[in-house]
């Protein structure tokens, strides 16, 4: 059997007929949209923040500062606000590169497991810290992302991603 005789038999069946049906195809490509808006949303965030002056700002309104002193008090984890504080603007340039790395991690599917963990460590972060006194909870927009990260910990970027590709071309070359 040819490679191209494989191929035609994994992606069609033995019989030429398409294997699976809508079920598995939605199955491969269920946690796409979740991937595009986690991906396009951390890369705006992380350039939204490496744009703003005023953020990346040790005080002053609209600062990272301010927000960290803002937070200080309500925060589950005041060590880690303590810690952003040491050096407020070295934290807002962490945050903003980290989003941004992410970003571009799950958008591409580079490292897809690694971005999307991540993404949930820093949404695990500003959760504990910046919106843990959100109240009701669900207000707090940190825990769904961390939520959200969490399948494309466990499941990757199975299509349209250079992990895919790479792990194509490994199977290619057996």
């Amino acid at each position: 059997m040819t490679q191209m005789d494989r191929t035609m038999t994994t992606t069609y069946g033995a019989m030429g007929d398409r294997r699976g049906g809508w079920k598995e195809t939605a199955q491969r490509y269920a946690l796409l949209p979740l991937r595009l808006f986690l991906g396009v949303t951390f890369i705006y965030a992380g350039l939204d923040k490496l744009m703003d002056e005023a953020f990346m700002a040790a005080s002053g309104t609209g600062s990272v500062g301010e927000l960290m002193n803002a937070v200080r008090g309500s925060s589950a984890v005041p060590g880690l606000v303590d810690l952003a504080l040491k050096s407020p603007e070295g934290f807002g340039y962490a945050i903003a590169l980290g989003e941004l790395a992410v970003g571009v991690g799950t958008l591409i599917g580079l490292l897809a497991r690694l971005a999307a963990l991540g993404g949930a460590l820093i949404s695990l972060s500003l959760w504990l810290t910046v919106s843990w006194a959100t109240e009701p909870y669900y207000y707090g927009n940190d825990l769904i992302y961390l939520m959200a990260w969490l399948p494309l910990v466990l499941a990757g970027a199975s299509v349209f991603s250079v992990d895919a590709a790479f792990a194509d071309r490994r199977r290619r070359m057996r």
